[in-house]
């Protein structure tokens, strides 16, 4: 029997937000790992006053770790919950659980998807453990698993809730993915698993960006009808030509009832950094598309003084009944990854 399931936006009601604790030392050499613990207690400040959050922490040494970070910062230690399980790193909107809906007989159930996770294409082995999380995850907190057999991550797609999702063919049709499957066939999958019925297509992502461009740096959803979408006024900037062709594509792309989006524009900020990461490059996916909407409150990477108060404002603007908090995540998107990257909301 087919399933019915429904995906909820960002902006629905959580239970909880997921994160998995800082402790990979081939991410995060040196001093690095203690400047990326301090991120995570900056966001884990901002969260608790909203809602729970469970932190998922690899080892004694993680946990400690976290703990003794933690203690001295205002953290409602009555909404967090350090939870000891295997993880090979800590992006875990892309190996995490996405929760979904599913119409019951008598209503609807959370249940969570278990989608493939490869380390977008096998950049970074070992990954097995994250990839073991959602169903790992979703026995400790009792919730039915749906396994989808296929390759995808949570920072490649969003959704509106409105029947549309927003994705990246440099992402969803790479064949470091799943090489098997066409567009066609993905869509179908899209359109199963999250209960959309229209795929909105951009083309390719950041520089600097080792999965290949995701969504959550280029364009967000921040309601059934508007779109935040990243843009340079730069053209020697190396993400120039590649914004303004997603820009392009979003000024003509339509709701499933055929009426256009409102678009706002988003400036991009600095992304280039002093020496490379540690996969020898020179850019970092710094966006303020990496935003992060939780109960009562939106956590936005800040970057980049030319841009931030502005930005910050625009979203207060959006989200006038949210408390808006910039946390500076230059140490994070370090990583090559921010705020939307680490976190992982399990729906109300």
């Amino acid at each position: 029997m087919k399933k019915d399931y429904y995906m909820p936006p960002e902006w629905a009601t959580h239970k909880s937000t997921l994160l998995a604790w800082p402790d990979n030392r081939e991410t995060w050499p040196g001093e690095r790992l203690n400047r990326a613990e301090h991120v995570f207690a900056d966001i884990l400040e901002a969260l608790t006053p909203h809602e729970h959050v469970d932190v998922l922490v690899a080892n004694e040494q993680a946990q400690q770790a976290a703990a003794a970070l933690i203690q001295n910062r205002d953290v409602d230690w009555n909404k967090v919950r350090l939870i000891r399980m295997p993880v090979n790193d800590v992006w875990i909107r892309d190996y995490g659980p996405i929760s979904v809906r599913e119409k019951t007989d008598d209503g609807s159930r959370v249940v969570f998807l278990n989608w493939e996770y490869n380390a977008w294409g096998g950049k970074y082995p070992p990954y097995d453990s994250d990839n073991a999380i959602p169903e790992n995850i979703g026995k400790l907190l009792d919730y039915p698993v749906v396994d989808t057999k296929v390759i995808l991550e949570g920072g490649s797609i969003d959704v509106n809730g409105a029947g549309c999702v927003l994705t990246t063919e440099s992402v969803l049709l790479n064949p470091n993915r799943n090489p098997d499957m066409n567009r066609e066939q993905i869509e179908d999958v899209l359109r199963t698993y999250l209960g959309v019925q229209k795929v909105i297509w951009l083309k390719n992502g950041l520089k600097g960006d080792d999965t290949d461009g995701h969504i959550d740096d280029l364009a967000r959803f921040v309601s059934e009808k508007e779109v935040f979408v990243a843009v340079s006024d730069d053209p020697s900037d190396p993400n120039y030509a590649v914004l303004k062709e997603n820009w392009e594509i979003l000024s003509e792309a339509t709701d499933v009832h055929g009426r256009p989006f409102e678009i706002v524009e988003v400036p991009l900020p600095n992304t280039k950094i002093k020496g490379t990461t540690v996969d020898g490059s020179d850019h970092v996916p710094a966006s303020y598309m990496n935003f992060y909407i939780a109960n009562k409150c939106v956590l936005v990477p800040v970057y980049d003084e030319r841009y931030d108060d502005k930005v910050l404002q625009l979203f207060q603007s959006v989200f006038p009944d949210r408390y808006i908090k910039g946390i500076d995540c230059r140490d994070l998107v370090w990583g090559q990854g921010s705020i939307h990257c680490v976190t992982q909301q399990v729906t109300l």
